[in-house]
């Protein structure tokens, strides 16, 4: 098993690595580990889109429960015990560029003193006329336990999920097939468009406009139950 290895701190997971008889390596990997937090393993995709994931909490800051020892861990994984999945990806187009993200694409207000306004359709066909909010976003169901969650207190487990926050109107979410088309038209700009935790920003003037959908490309994962596991997300919370 030959891996590429993503994290701030490489030192603390190569020797279990070296036990368990797992290569490191810098091109052609089996799989990427991705040793660190939910923002590390976005990385980790961004930078080797296709190649299956293995992500590892970063122990410094998310100490693991004792069901989830990290030698015992790398070991399932090398052996092939560690349950495999597979994610979903949702593609941004607008003018001429494409996005995809693993967790959500959100529209977000240039101008911090004023929101955005923008008209919604699903599947051509119009959701919402306009509506005032401070931001609107499209996730993933592995992306609703992240910032859809925080502004919709909820999660969904299959579609994809249409947030809108401190709307005026007091617009609900939704959750819609993961067949559909979203197609959001800014109405007052600039918006800032991003997606998961890049660090690149596009903004669009009033009249244009970008469509979600969900994307052919997918994440195979390994292990993401452990990845996800509330035990150890206890501990780490009982630690800040």
């Amino acid at each position: 098993m030959k891996v590429v290895l993503v994290s701030q701190y490489k030192e603390d997971i190569i020797p279990f690595l070296k036990e368990c008889g797992v290569e490191i390596t810098d091109k052609s990997p089996d799989a990427v580990i991705a040793y660190g937090g939910d923002g590390t393993f976005l990385l980790s995709e961004r930078e080797f889109p296709g190649v299956p994931k293995f992500p590892l909490r970063d122990t410094r800051i998310a100490p693991l429960c004792p069901a989830h020892n990290m030698r015992n861990l790398i070991e399932c994984f090398a052996t092939g015990k560690l349950e495999k999945g597979e994610l979903i990806k949702i593609d941004g187009f607008f003018r001429d560029k494409k996005i995809t993200a693993l967790n959500d694409i959100f529209l977000h207000s240039y101008n911090r003193n004023t929101a955005i306004r923008c008209s919604v359709w699903i599947d051509d066909e119009l959701y919402l006329k306009e509506d005032a909010n401070d931001a609107i976003g499209i996730a993933t169901p592995h992306g609703s336990t992240a910032y859809f969650r925080s502004i919709t207190n909820c999660i969904f487990s299959s579609g994809l999920g249409l947030a809108f926050s401190n709307s005026r109107d007091r617009t609900s979410h939704i959750v819609v097939p993961d067949c559909s088309v979203i197609r959001i038209k800014v109405r007052r700009g600039p918006v800032v468009v991003v997606y998961d935790n890049a660090n690149d920003m596009d903004c669009l003037e009033a009249g244009e406009e970008i469509s979600v959908s969900k994307s052919e490309e997918s994440v195979v994962i390994y292990g993401l139950k452990d990845f996800m596991c509330r035990s150890c997300r206890a501990l780490r919370h009982m630690q800040i």
